[in-house]
């Protein structure tokens, strides 16, 4: 298997590969914004731009990843605005020197206005179409939202890191666990909403718009998990402009999807996840090369104490009433 830090990915590597998959590469590579795994652009002789993903090996099972394909497919068979892995002979996953890697056509657009209402009621007509198609069926192979994967062990891998400065531990992972607590408890007491297969990281740098509207990228992260985790990240701002812009989403997602109201109550605690796991994300991946060149603010001690009051605003969140459109 690779070595989990692309070491051995040379340019002539990543080209060799995709000629073997039987595309034709005539320019050089151009690395587009991605840590995770590698991300190139490149064109053939008649100037058609692709782009293609090495996966970071040791992070997916063959079968979640050809079951992300499987995702995209079904979502573009709808005809939503998925960029899906181009297939050769029925095939959109590739091996190479024991790298796995998939070829997608090279699609542009601007960057996605979160605080611009008519795209976002666009946005919200798109994913309830998306989550409309989504819960016909179930993951098998791809994981969930879940608070143990989530919380509790990412900060298993904070504390294993041995990053946090000695003396900042005590009132990090203090504030940490308190944090923790509250969020996993506020995650289980909505027990009976639905879930459904999720694109999962649907932010606005996944999100690109064109004159037709938007294009989704990127569904390395698609799980299982309750519906507002696609929408919540689009929310910014005080919280009456919150209020508003989740008016304006759901106004467009409901024409295509039901939303349970009582996922509201999930917002804070899915928040929590997120921003706990990215520590424990940067704590694994810390040894890749990539990351001290393009986080030099991580792992210092500036960086442990801003995330000690981060986790201090966060606590203060969860103990916040949820968002309710009752009240708007």
């Amino acid at each position: 298997m690779a070595s989990f830090d692309f070491s051995a990915l040379s340019p002539d590597l990543i080209i060799d590969g995709i000629e073997s998959a039987g595309f034709g590469v005539d320019s050089g590579l151009l690395a587009l914004n991605s840590y995770e795994n590698r991300v190139y652009q490149f064109h053939d002789e008649n100037l058609v731009k692709y782009v293609t993903k090495f996966y970071r090996p040791q992070r997916w099972e063959l079968a979640q990843i050809k079951e992300e394909h499987k995702f995209s497919f079904e979502l573009a068979k709808h005809e939503l605005p998925i960029i899906a892995p181009l297939k050769v002979n029925g095939q959109s996953l590739f091996e190479y020197q024991g790298y796995h890697f998939a070829v997608f056509p090279c699609r542009g657009g601007r960057i996605f206005e979160v605080d611009n209402l008519n795209q976002l009621e666009w946005m919200g007509r798109f994913i309830g179409r998306i989550h409309a198609v989504a819960s016909q069926k179930d993951f098998v192979h791809r994981p969930s939202f879940n608070s143990e994967e989530l919380l509790f062990k990412a900060r298993e891998t904070i504390l294993a890191s041995n990053y946090v400065p000695k003396q900042l531990s005590t009132a990090f992972f203090t504030i940490l666990d308190q944090v923790i607590e509250v969020a996993a408890k506020q995650y289980l007491a909505v027990k009976r909403t639905q879930q459904i297969r999720l694109h999962g990281d649907c932010h606005a740098g996944n999100i690109l718009w064109r004159d037709e509207g938007p294009h989704f990228v990127d569904l390395d992260d698609c799980r299982t998990g309750p519906a507002i985790q696609d929408l919540w990240m689009m929310l910014s701002g005080d919280r009456q402009q919150q209020l508003l812009q989740l008016d304006t989403l759901l106004m467009g997602y409901e024409e295509f999807f039901t939303f349970e109201n009582e996922q509201l109550l999930l917002i804070e605690s899915l928040r929590t996840m997120r921003v706990v796991n990215y520590m424990a994300w940067l704590c694994k991946r810390w040894l890749d090369p990539a990351f001290p060149q393009n986080f030099p603010w991580f792992n210092t001690e500036k960086y442990w104490e801003q995330q000690i009051l981060m986790l201090k605003e966060q606590m203060s969140a969860l103990q916040q009433p949820p968002l309710s459109l009752n009240n708007f």
